[in-house]
């Protein structure tokens, strides 16, 4: 018997039995604090995992299977030149309408692959950072220097802290630079652009169906045009993604052709998106595990599989942590966590260094969906929260979160999620300090 193991289990069980004994389901705030963990939950649930992570689980797949190791190498290896690395990495956001938990398995696959820590890291950093939805409700919302400065600031970011992280474990990256250089240029299964086709096509999907909607009061322009017929564009790469599947990943038409008519028979009967979307889902992982013709495309649905069981447990743990302890704020919905909000407004009043440091804590900890932190920041920036404090929020908010520290932790490891970490929040003080000064 395992005596460390067993004590453990022992301590486990009898922490959550103290908690329970002991809790204070009398207290108001607490009460809410639960209800707040539970309905944040439940809206990540419904607007999130379906909608979002699944579709970027897929995407993650494609990069693991299908793209080859010498690819992502070529792009983000020690082959790589630094500014192209950096460069590809700092401004890949731009197409990713993600949040930080959805940049996870992304992240996950070309770190895997033998991306050079550096770049990957910037990827990880910009891929929410510099959303371009973002920041275009950002400039509208909160002002067109704010949105200025948010996408300056992710940008430099994402190359500097990548550069940092590099620097710091150059030693473990001399390594794997020496490893890569005598690794062999190995012949591509099928075109680039195939490859690229069928991935853009999957971000594409994913980017559009979770377009965000318009401001309030906003019914013309290019951007509610979009999201008011964004499944009918969603549906359009839908269409691109059966070509993909029948004729670059060779799997049989008339599966692909039933897998097509049960995704559009649920779209008219239901009233509800995900319906649709779950359906297709399952039907695409049926037909590439069927599929014999080609190992890689079962290879695809299982590839995807792994990322949802190292990511998804991780993601739910933190996503409870965050609503009970910071609350739930989302839609119109707005639910006080153990730490009362009016705490963190007055906190964050002024430019000083205590104040931008608060800000960046708090939003390195706070979970924020795609699109979300711009009108949550609206709201502490009219409660007393100073310009400076909103931008360091807003570098350190969308690229960290409680559930994106813990799976990050398990893919590169507890030393170094601590270092990017801290980058982050030093590097979101200081910049919103500087700001907060002009």
């Amino acid at each position: 018997m395992d005596r460390k193991k067993e004590i453990k289990i022992l301590l486990w069980i009898a922490a959550v039995f103290v908690f329970v004994y002991f809790m204070p389901l009398e207290n108001a705030r607490f009460t809410e604090a639960l209800f707040s963990m539970f309905d944040l939950a439940r809206w990540y649930a419904q607007e999130h995992v379906i909608l979002c992570l699944l579709p970027a689980f897929f995407i993650a797949g494609v990069i693991s299977v299908f793209v080859s190791q010498g690819a992502v190498m070529k792009y983000f290896g020690a082959k790589a030149k630094k500014w192209v690395a950096y460069t590809v990495a700092s401004v890949s956001g731009t197409i990713l309408a993600v949040c930080s938990c959805t940049i996870l398995p992304l992240f996950s696959s070309i770190h895997k692959r033998g991306a050079g820590l550096g770049p990957a890291i910037a990827f990880l950093y910009s891929g929410p950072a510099i959303n371009i939805l973002a920041i275009i409700l950002t400039a509208r919302i909160l002002g067109f220097e704010m949105g200025v400065a948010r996408i300056v600031g992710a940008v430099v970011f994402a190359v500097v802290i990548g550069s940092a992280m590099a620097l710091i474990y150059r030693k473990e990256e001399k390594v794997k630079r020496a490893e890569q250089i005598n690794f062999p240029d190995m012949p591509e299964k099928r075109p680039m652009w195939q490859t690229a086709f069928h991935f853009f096509t999957l971000v594409l999907i994913l980017v559009f169906a979770n377009w965000g909607k318009p401001g309030e009061g906003v019914t013309s322009g290019a951007w509610f045009w979009i999201w008011a017929n964004k499944w009918t564009i969603t549906a359009g790469f839908g269409l691109l993604l059966i070509y993909s599947l029948i004729f670059i990943l060779k799997i049989k038409w008339h599966w692909v052709a039933l897998a097509a008519i049960a995704t559009a028979a649920s779209a008219l009967v239901s009233s509800s998106p995900l319906i649709p979307m779950v359906v297709g889902i399952a039907g695409l992982s049926i037909i590439t595990l069927a599929d014999k013709k080609d190992p890689d495309n079962k290879e695809w649905t299982l590839s995807s599989w792994e990322f949802t069981k190292q990511i998804m447990p991780l993601l739910a743990i933190g996503v409870l942590v965050a609503g009970f302890l910071l609350g739930s704020t989302h839609d119109d919905v707005a639910m006080a966590g153990i730490i009362p909000n009016q705490w963190i407004a007055n906190l964050v009043g002024g430019n000083s260094v205590f104040s931008n440091f608060f800000a960046s804590i708090v939003g390195a900890f706070m979970y924020f969906a795609t699109l979300t932190e711009v009108p949550i920041l609206q709201g502490l920036m009219s409660a007393g929260m100073g310009k400076g404090p909103a931008l360091a929020l807003l570098l350190a908010g969308p690229s960290l979160s409680l559930p994106n520290m813990l799976v990050i932790r398990d893919v590169i490891g507890t030393q170094k999620t601590i270092v990017y970490v801290l980058l982050v929040v030093v590097m979101a003080t200081i910049t919103g300090l500087i700001y907060g000064a002009m």
